[in-house]
């Protein structure tokens, strides 16, 4: 399992990044977050204020603020943060977990294709978790992380009165990224520029998985689990 690459898709609030966690502690995989590794690098002062690509410049701030807003931040910016992070992976042999990246076909007709390079087709499996926009709301409005570690906070009767993470005492927090108004425009973002990158990887040979989303976080990893060994 240690050259395999797992990408988790589907729309806010669909668990993700929990599948992702429990599947990197299983199978000691690295968890690649997108939205993790573009917090870190815009928080990380020591990055460069602009990166050029094909000729062009981007912007951190720009591409800060695009992400603060809910929207994509521009699909090369996202592809040279994950190819410099996957070779550096790849030469440490560490398989790898995917969550909520690629999201746009751009990014997937750059990734997948460097991927397969690298891992080979056969190695790379991508999971579409299914989620209403009822459901997507609801789990996005109710989830908070930790202020500290960014731990996840599951949502029911035991924690919803918790204001400390039980993991490293730190506040917990809504982000702003899980209020309704922003969580429906990530939603319609996801419908219309994430799913068509299904389609081609359908179409390239990539095997395609959906599960889904909407029962518990054990249920969900447990069918992953079912299809990985299937």
């Amino acid at each position: 399992m240690n050259k395999k690459v797992i990408i988790l898709i589907g729309p806010p609030g669909s668990g993700k990044g929990t599948q992702a966690n429990l599947l990197a502690e299983k199978f000691d995989f690295y968890h690649l977050e997108m939205s993790k590794t573009l917090e870190e690098s815009f928080k990380n002062k020591k990055n460069k204020k602009i990166v050029r690509i094909n000729g062009k410049n981007y912007y951190f701030k720009k591409e800060k603020q695009l992400w603060e807003q809910g929207k994509l931040c521009s699909p090369a910016f996202v592809i040279y943060l994950i190819k410099d992070r996957v070779k550096i992976l790849f030469e440490e042999k560490k398989g790898i977990i995917f969550s909520g990246n690629p999201r746009t076909l751009e990014e997937t007709q750059e990734i997948l294709p460097f991927l397969e390079k690298l891992y080979g087709k056969l190695n790379v499996k991508i999971f579409v978790l299914g989620l209403t926009i009822k459901g997507s709301i609801w789990r996005n409005s109710h989830r908070r992380i930790c202020e500290l570690m960014r731990h996840p906070m599951v949502y029911n009767n035991e924690t919803k009165k918790l204001s400390l993470c039980p993991l490293d005492g730190s506040k917990l927090i809504v982000r702003t990224l899980d209020k309704p108004e922003i969580i429906k425009k990530r939603y319609q973002i996801y419908e219309q520029e994430t799913l068509p990158l299904v389609s081609y990887a359908k179409n390239q040979k990539f095997k395609v998985i959906n599960i889904n989303a909407d029962q518990s976080i054990a249920n969900v990893f447990d069918n992953i689990l079912k299809k990985l060994k299937s």
